[in-house]
């Protein structure tokens, strides 16, 4: 049984990369039945290290053969919604493009996920995370002055531009479609969803207190008191005490008593008090910094390893993180008070579920050919 608020959602998932397993395991978290279509040359390994695979089944067809097409079709009949990252056209050329899919189900939601978008002049190109991110600006911003931008592993544009996008999307035309009978394609772009990730720093260029050089502002390490410094023995801490009354704290706890820490927001002192307080930070470990500062209004917190992260004990005491089949990852999220989700099982090998799917979706698998 499936627990979680999506519960009496059902989702159609063609096999991709990134950000659309991100988007079905955040989906399946929350109790949706995620049906995962692979081919018969499928890439997905299933098991427990695959992570972002968890959760759902998986039924192996052959959608270049005339009854492998007619039960993926099947299948989508009786969906909520799909989730798709091929490049635009791919599923068209199938047979599975949107007109086709929403003759036979108007209700659906067809969810699509590209780098570029579904329209413009890249929408056919190739591309990764590090390329969307760059064409919004949000790379250019990131990383320190003189050095070269730094991506932020593939977080930006395929999980927080793209997939969570996608989620938002697809979860708002449900409601629609629920409401009014009417489906529709949702054009979920790592470039869009990105750019949008950027809306408060556009504002704060147009108020002019975003300058365009890096290392140089509020959130970008321009300022010595929000920042990452390097501890005694080689570990690092973050201090993020921008009001002033956590500034003011940040002082008592550091030492920071002479008159030049006064002036909090004068940019033009911020670098020489970067320097100040680096020197300052590298007198103490990670741990006796941590045994001062953590839990106080400073606004810190150690700068842990993955390892550590899991065994920290906030982290253990909300379950952050669990185990599944001897593989530590992070819980479902967010959490909800009556309808907690869950992981109901770690990702499946292609082809797994194929006769279960049927039968528990109503087809009959004697009628269909799978691959």
């Amino acid at each position: 049984m499936r627990s979680g608020p999506l519960s009496h959602l059902r989702i159609v998932e063609f096999e991709a990369i990134g950000p659309v397993p991100f988007c079905g395991m955040l989906l399946s978290d929350l109790g949706a039945d995620v049906i995962r279509i692979d081919g018969p040359r499928s890439r997905s390994g299933g098991g427990a290290r695959d992570v972002t695979g968890r959760g759902r089944r998986s039924i192996s067809l052959d959608l270049k053969s005339p009854e492998g097409l007619e039960t993926c079709l099947r299948l989508i009949e009786k969906a909520d919604a799909l989730i798709e990252g091929y490049r635009p056209g791919v599923l068209e050329r199938l047979g599975l493009g949107p007109d086709v899919v929403h003759a036979r189900a108007p209700r659906l939601v067809y969810g699509r996920m590209t780098g570029w978008g579904q329209t413009g002049p890249l929408a056919h190109a190739a591309g990764h995370d590090l390329n969307y991110v760059a064409l919004t600006g949000a790379l250019w911003a990131t990383g320190r002055k003189g050095e070269p931008p730094a991506p932020a592993l593939n977080l930006i544009g395929d999980y927080g531009g793209g997939a969570l996008y996608l989620a938002f999307g697809l979860l708002a035309a449900v409601i629609h479609a629920r409401a009014t009978g009417q489906g529709q394609v949702i054009d979920a772009a790592m470039t869009d969803g990105t750019a949008s990730l950027t809306s408060m720093f556009w504002g704060m260029q147009a108020a002019g207190v975003w300058s365009h050089e890096r290392d140089a502002n509020l959130l970008d390490g321009g300022a010595h008191f929000y920042d990452c410094y390097e501890t005694a023995d080689g570990g690092w801490v973050s201090i993020g005490s921008i009001e002033p009354q956590f500034y003011a704290l940040l002082r008592q706890k550091a030492g920071l008593d002479g008159p030049e820490w006064d002036a909090q927001m004068d940019r033009a002192a911020w670098p020489d008090l970067s320097e100040r307080l680096a020197a300052i930070i590298r007198t103490k470990t990670r741990d006796e910094w941590t045994a001062l500062m953590e839990g106080t209004d400073v606004c810190f917190a150690p700068v842990l390893s993955w390892q550590e992260a899991a065994r920290h004990p906030h982290n253990v005491a909300r379950g952050t993180f669990v185990e599944v089949e001897g593989v530590t990852q992070p819980a479902p999220a967010p959490r909800f008070s009556a309808t907690p989700g869950a992981i109901t099982g770690p990702a499946p090998r292609p082809g797994q579920h194929t006769e279960e799917i049927l039968t528990s979706w109503g087809i009959t698998p004697a009628s269909v050919q799978v691959a």
